[in-house]
């Protein structure tokens, strides 16, 4: 096979040392053993990130990382992640992408356009055209506009979502594959492509280097209890992940002296949970930790929990990665959301409650702190054996090269 080369347009891509974002360097790793050469063109400045790239006074910085996988940093405006700005952060990164040259990254064979934001699949298609590509790659993550209309309230009519799903729409003629996080997305997408033919299921996947953990600071650890049961939650705290009711509950519990709740992450959020519960004893938020830090600091957990709202959106299903972090690590998950096929139901490693229900939290608690240790434990290794046989990037990069 000649030396092809893939263009991902990603505009939240990271490294692993970035802290976010990691999905296509993983797969790049996979794509570069079979003979491609990986470009990642993503975005200069991401609020999630927990070290920003480096970048020169340019447009386009070239970095090259480890397994000679080379990241394109474009350059865009900062922006606070609840903010307007984030939006035209967006838009400035899709107008910027379209110049991009073959000089500077080589003539791209595949384009992979991997959205949300969704503006940029518009450049794909551009510059599809403009070097005779012979692929291009439409990646859904999050379904726009459907996301701000089911969890923000958005109108169909309001002028934005107008855009987008006209975006939309021509991304899903226009693209010659389309894939989706979610397994069930293709009620969706189908409908608008008319083409069920060209949509495949390819979910967020998980490094078998993750097993290898970093050790924590010793003024973290002692913030965690150890001897009293633990229920934490890693990732951002923000609208999408329901942490109102997981809140609500430690609240709740407040005078309970043998449960505790341990939130790590940061998020817009956080502060007014912080606020909510300050001075109760039950409760320790910890600043985001890196990737690599996540599996030391869920050792000290013994239930992890995921939770999400009762919304139409997640009819199509989740890819959160935060499943795959608590199944590497062997904990049984506490879920509060509707029946959609999760990893946590697909693998039989969990509870599952109710959604936005405080009462169900804390009823799913009192039974699985109930549990013998022994039944904890084969809960925990059902999403162990469950994710590093169906969401390793080996197996899920083979996936994307019978689409290449």
């Amino acid at each position: 096979m000649d030396n092809k080369v893939i263009w991902v347009f990603n505009q939240t891509a990271g490294k692993p040392d970035s802290g976010w974002g990691e999905r296509h360097y993983y797969f790049a790793k996979q794509w570069i053993k079979k003979g491609y050469t990986v470009k990642i063109i993503s975005g200069s400045y991401n609020h999630l990130f927990i070290n920003q790239p480096k970048i020169s006074d340019k447009t386009f910085t070239l970095e090259k990382v480890e397994d000679n996988i080379t990241f394109c940093w474009v350059k865009i405006p900062k922006y606070d992640g609840g903010s307007i700005f984030k939006l035209w952060s967006m838009i400035v990164f899709a107008f910027k992408i379209l110049f991009l040259k073959v000089t500077l990254l080589g003539k791209p064979d595949i384009i992979i356009v991997s959205s949300m934001p969704i503006f940029q699949i518009l450049s794909g298609i551009y510059l599809k055209r403009k070097y005779n590509v012979k692929k291009l790659i439409f990646e859904i993550r999050d379904l726009w506009p459907l996301t701000p209309i089911y969890l923000s309230g958005y109108s169909k009519y309001h002028p934005v979502v107008i855009v987008m799903k006209w975006i939309e729409k021509i991304g899903y003629n226009k693209s010659d594959e389309i894939v989706s996080l979610l397994p069930n997305a293709n009620k969706y997408i189908d409908k608008i492509s008319n083409a069920p033919s060209k949509f495949y299921w390819i979910p967020n996947g998980i490094d078998q280097n993750l097993l290898v953990t970093e050790a924590l600071p010793k003024k973290m650890t002692n913030r965690i209890p150890k001897d009293k049961f633990v229920i934490g939650y890693t990732g951002t705290i923000g609208m999408a992940n329901a942490m109102g009711y997981f809140i609500e509950a430690s609240i709740l519990l407040k005078e309970n002296t043998d449960i505790h709740f341990l939130v790590i992450g940061d998020g817009y959020l956080k502060e007014k949970y912080v606020n909510m519960t300050y001075g109760n004893k039950n409760i320790t938020f910890i600043n985001k930790i890196k990737k690599g830090q996540v599996q030391s600091i869920l050792s000290y957990i013994d239930v992890c929990y995921v939770g999400r709202y009762n919304n139409r959106l997640y009819e199509y299903g989740v890819s959160y990665n935060k499943y795959f972090d608590y199944m590497l690590a062997k904990k049984p998950i506490l879920e509060s959301s509707n029946s959609i096929n999760s990893p946590a139901e697909l693998s039989q490693c969990g509870l599952i409650v109710l959604p936005e229900s405080s009462s169900a939290i804390i009823k799913g608690i009192y039974k699985l702190k109930s549990m013998s240790k022994e039944q904890l434990n084969i809960m925990g290794e059902k999403g162990f054996i469950y994710v590093k046989k169906y969401h390793n990037f080996e197996y899920l990069s083979f996936k994307y090269l019978k689409l290449f």
